[in-house]
């Protein structure tokens, strides 16, 4: 009879688990109902569901597949999150069929992705795991189960979305009941493919925000609660990140949460210094409208600020041939004439407000993707050894991007941290802030072959000679807690005043406004921006 209470307690006990995830689920049709009363409170959802869906794929789906499936998972989550785009613009007849499809992907991820989460809570509980694990995947499923509401309700109605929150927390029963005999059958090992296009179609789902709610905030009035509520599923991240990494073991924990806060707390502080330095040139009369070419070009390539982060931090000699290099390509560019892409709108004549609102505001999408992007290309399961390899994977990350020069220093400086070689940081200290589809289709082919002559050069000469230095500086643990500080603080009041769709709308630009608009005056940038955020992901309205 005792042996029977307490195999019965167990069982509650652990069924808790199982009980609490299928209620976590269930906050989705709540939250919705609630925020969808007004498109303040809409926006609100939106910003916490783009950044912590996004950001949960980003820094714990993805990481997990890359440690099984190693450098081709990368391709086939750049299939799930371009193909679809693709696919509208080639079949245009039929881009509603091809949006249901992603969908109905990023719903069948999502699905597949429970089962794995119940079989997570069982290993949470065998002696040697910590709970921590089992809470984690409950906090996790908050983001999910709104999403789900998100994404279906408006676009299928109230009776599917809840068979699909029903199926999900079926699945995760079977997860959590059939436990390993199940899970080695749906292992990563088996399935790490499918999941990886699966995840991004989940992404591209988040990015375009599939339903009708977008064409209700054209002026922008509501990008204050979208940043709140950004705010809000940063938070939730940062929560399931501390709960990760003091729940369990991953084999790529050195290279997650970890490291990325280390470089953060190393990079915080000189980037504070950049700001600065941005604020006096301003003053001093070194501005994106200067009517000199020569002028606005080193302005795009350096800064000069961005020299800073490369001498303080990769060493002097690294800073020496970057100075060199963008010094080549700025002479090419002004004796020929070309112009620059996407300019720099001067919004204001306040130095303090250029250095920290306007820089901010343009550069920190830029810095976050950088360390995200090295924490991602850069990790041990992608064994990119070969210069060349990697020179050729950051060519296919330049192209369709136009890297400012501070999201350059700073993915130089996180692949050189990674272990990169030094021919692939050389490559983007020069090629990052100049090598885009943007700009070379405002060059001709004599221009392009000119380019791409000072870039094999610059290889050439980082290959013969030794950059690396260590010379670089080491600050206190205090300074850089207080620099990491101040920049949260930057960056999140970036986040509030632009709302998370229109803070990231910069990385897209090339592929966004490329084939709609060649004018590339001050102020229509600012209107495409504009308008790419607000607009549907089908109709473009200009």
């Amino acid at each position: 009879m005792v042996y029977c209470v307490v195999f019965f307690d167990l069982f509650l006990d652990n069924m808790l688990y199982l009980i609490a995830s299928c209620i976590a689920l269930l906050f989705g049709p709540l939250f919705y109902r609630f925020f969808s009363s007004g498109s303040g409170l809409q926006k609100g959802l939106d910003g916490f569901i783009f950044v912590s869906l996004g950001g949960l794929v980003l820094i714990h789906i993805l990481p997990e597949l890359l440690e099984h499936g190693g450098f081709i998972t990368l391709l086939f989550v750049m299939l799930g999150v371009w193909g679809p785009t693709a696919s509208e613009k080639l079949f245009h007849r039929y881009s509603e069929i091809t949006h249901n499809i992603t969908l109905t992907l990023g719903i069948g991820g999502l699905l597949l992705h429970t089962i794995t989460d119940g079989g997570a809570m069982v290993l949470a509980q065998q002696e040697g795991n910590s709970t921590l694990l089992a809470l984690g995947v409950i906090m996790h499923r908050l983001p999910v189960g709104v999403a789900i509401w998100w994404l279906l309700k408006p676009q299928v109605g109230t009776r599917w979305a809840s068979a699909v929150l029903a199926a999900m927390m079926v699945l995760t029963s079977v997860g959590y009941f059939a436990g390993e005999h199940l899970l080695t059958q749906l292992s990563l090992e088996n399935t790490v493919y499918l999941q990886a296009f699966v995840t991004g179609s989940i992404l591209h789902v988040v990015l375009h925000q599939p339903h009708g709610h977008q064409q209700e905030d054209k002026q922008g009035q509501y990008q204050y609660q979208a940043g709140i509520g950004s705010l809000l599923g940063l938070g939730l991240l940062a929560l399931l990140l501390l709960m990760d990494t003091g729940g369990h073991e991953h084999a790529h924990k050195d290279h997650g949460s970890e490291q990325f806060v280390s470089w953060l707390l190393t990079i915080s502080p000189i980037l504070l210094g950049s700001y600065f330095i941005a604020t006096a040139r301003f003053a001093s009369g070194l501005r994106p409208s200067h009517p000199s070419l020569g002028l606005r070009w080193l302005q795009r390539l350096a800064g000069p600020e961005a020299l800073l982060i490369t001498l303080l931090l990769l060493g002097p000699w690294f800073a020496l041939y970057q100075i060199l290099g963008l010094l080549a390509i700025g002479a090419l560019m002004t004796l020929t004439k070309v112009d620059i892409t996407d300019p720099h709108p001067t919004l204001s004549e306040s130095p303090w407000r250029f250095g920290f609102s306007q820089l901010v505001d343009r550069s920190a999408p830029w810095i976050i993707l950088s360390l995200v992007l090295a924490n991602l290309i850069g990790h041990p399961s992608v064994p990119l050894e070969n210069p060349a390899l990697q020179v050729f994977i950051l060519l296919l990350v330049f192209l369709p991007m136009r890297f400012c020069n501070l999201g350059t220093v700073i993915l130089a400086l996180a692949l050189a941290y990674s272990g990169w070689s030094q021919i692939a940081v050389a490559f983007t200290l020069l090629a990052a802030p100049v090598l885009s589809i943007g700009q070379l289709k405002l060059m001709n082919w004599k221009q392009g072959l000119m380019l791409g002559g000072i870039l094999l050069v610059g290889l050439m000469v980082a290959d013969q000679l030794t950059l690396s230095s260590s010379l670089t500086l080491q600050l206190p643990e205090s300074v850089n807690i207080l620099g990491l500080v101040a920049i949260v603080l930057l960056f999140g009041a970036s986040l509030l005043r632009l709302g998370p769709r229109k803070f990231l709308s910069r990385l897209m630009i090339n592929l966004k406004s490329a084939p709609h608009s060649h004018d590339h005056g001050h102020h229509s940038d600012t209107k495409a921006a504009h308008h790419h955020e607000s607009a549907a992901p089908h109709k473009h309205h200009h």
